[in-house]
Order: C-alpha cells, then structure tokens, then sequence
C-alpha cells in the first residue's frame, strides 16, 4: 500500500517546538513533492508546508513563516516538518502528501496520505 506514516505529534505549551516525520511506505519519495497539511476542529484541511522534488523550493502558508521549517532526506525516504514558537492555532491533525515532481496548492492533486499525527497546543 502506497501510503505515508506521519509521527512526533503530541502535546505542547505555547512557545515549544515539535518535529513532525513522514516516512513513505511502498514507494520512493524521490521524484515526489512532498506537503504536510493540517485540520482543526470543524475547519477543512489547509496546506502548511510543501517541498518539491529536489529540495530547492519550499512553500509555507503566512500563518506559519519563520516558525515552521519543511525539509527532506530521501535516502530515509522521509520528510520533516521542524515547528517552532507553536501557538494555540497550530492545534491539529497533520497529514503529509505527496503528487510528482511539483508542489500544488489543489489538496485534490496529492496522493498517498497517512493516518495523521495529532498536534494539541495548550498550556
């Protein structure tokens, strides 16, 4: 089955910091743009963090900017997601993607999701 595994979610006080993995399972994420998303409660699904296939070009929605770093090891076929300064709106399941090549802001052009890591931000 073609799917990623996401874990390092849990629990956290505003101002800490939490690193989310993603690790393909059943194929390669070389050729692969790689996205990690997240809901809230009662919101739909929103693209935080996108790297595409080579590395070289990142994309973080504005919420996140300065706070959040996407990065990828394909020799561990995984992908990180390095979140700092964590507030009270960064509450959410995360999922990680992926479609060929190029990163996409279509939620619908990615394949491959996981069964999310829960991140809970409160002090």
């Amino acid at each position: 089955q073609v799917q990623f595994v996401e874990s390092g979610g849990g629990l956290a006080q505003p101002g800490e910091s939490l690193t989310l993995s993603c690790v393909g399972s059943g194929f390669a994420i070389e050729n692969n743009a790689v996205a990690w998303f997240r809901q809230a409660p009662g919101k739909e699904r929103e693209r935080v963090s996108c790297i595409d296939h080579s590395g070289l070009w990142t994309y973080y929605t504005d919420s996140v900017k300065g706070r959040f770093t996407i990065s990828r090891d394909n020799a561990k076929n995984t992908v990180y997601l390095q979140m700092n300064s964590l507030n009270n709106e960064d509450t959410g399941e995360y999922f990680c993607a992926y479609r060929l090549l190029h990163c996409s802001a279509d939620v619908d052009r990615y394949g491959g999701w996981g069964q999310g890591a829960q991140v809970t931000v409160s002090s």
